[in-house]
């Protein structure tokens, strides 16, 4: 299947683009997604373990599947005040 992953913030300007299409066997889980990026992407490397997933606007867990044709989005922590 083929997925793409909206990325946000530090993500973005880490990876130089805003969305990333990639080719997944299915099924997939939000865990081997982000080994996938970070086989495909190592610029993205250092910044997954601190990255949020949210699949269909909901935060998702390593475990959790990602179906077919769902909004993915990676969140980096945000600060601020």
């Amino acid at each position: 299947m083929v997925v793409t992953v909206r990325l946000f913030a530090s993500l973005r300007d880490a990876a130089g683009v805003p969305q990333l299409t990639l080719e997944a066997a299915d099924p997939l889980t939000v865990s081997g997604l982000m080994e996938l990026i970070a086989a495909k992407h190592p610029a993205l490397r250092a910044h997954l373990a601190r990255t949020r997933v949210a699949v269909g606007q909901e935060f998702a867990s390593p475990a959790d599947r990602i179906p077919m044709g769902a909004e993915i989005a990676l969140l980096p922590p945000v600060s601020g005040g």
